[in-house]
């Protein structure tokens, strides 16, 4: 169970979510809900298991890929991406499910979840697998994956300071 491929597998299931909500225009607001809900806790305990998990070990070992200087910038600035996508979260529940002002808080965070997943795999994904070795990557890979199912009923969301974040792990 490689890290990189457990955050790899849950990108996929995040594109899937937002798809599958780009298919239920006609549904009612108790499906939307219910698939909302799922991608909700899924966003918000795979960003809180990355800045447990994988962040810190890419600090240690990273040096900077995908245009990145180094892992402390790759770091703030997934950081900072979970944070507007916390917030882009918090917008969409302020509106009731379903309706015009719920979609286009949706599109916002699929924009926002997407511009994210496609930096975090040029830049720091890609930085970790040419420097963790593979027994770090597994042990990481079943410790990200315990840290989800230990929160599949989700977490208290809560926007970390990029800046403090990097500090506390360099």
């Amino acid at each position: 169970m490689d890290i990189v491929e457990v955050i790899l597998s849950d990108h996929h299931e995040q594109r899937r979510r937002f798809a599958l909500l780009d298919e239920m225009h006609e549904c009612g607001p108790s499906d939307l809900e219910a698939v909302w809900k799922q991608l909700r806790i899924l966003l918000e305990v795979h960003a809180k298991a990355e800045e447990e998990l994988f962040y810190p070990a890419l600090m240690e070992l990273g040096t900077g890929a995908g245009g990145k200087d180094s892992a402390g910038d790759e770091t703030a600035d997934a950081i900072h991406d979970h944070n507007e996508i916390r917030d882009a979260i918090a917008e969409v529940s302020r509106h009731r499910t379903g309706t015009p002002q719920w979609w286009e808080g949706m599109a916002k965070l699929n924009e926002a979840n997407g511009d994210h997943m496609a930096e975090e795999e040029r830049e720091g994904l890609t930085d970790f697998r040419q420097h963790a070795s593979l027994e770090l990557r597994h042990r990481l890979g079943l410790s990200f994956a315990v840290f989800e199912s230990s929160h599949a009923d989700g977490i208290k969301p809560q926007d970390v300071s990029p800046e403090e974040y990097v500090r506390e792990h360099e």
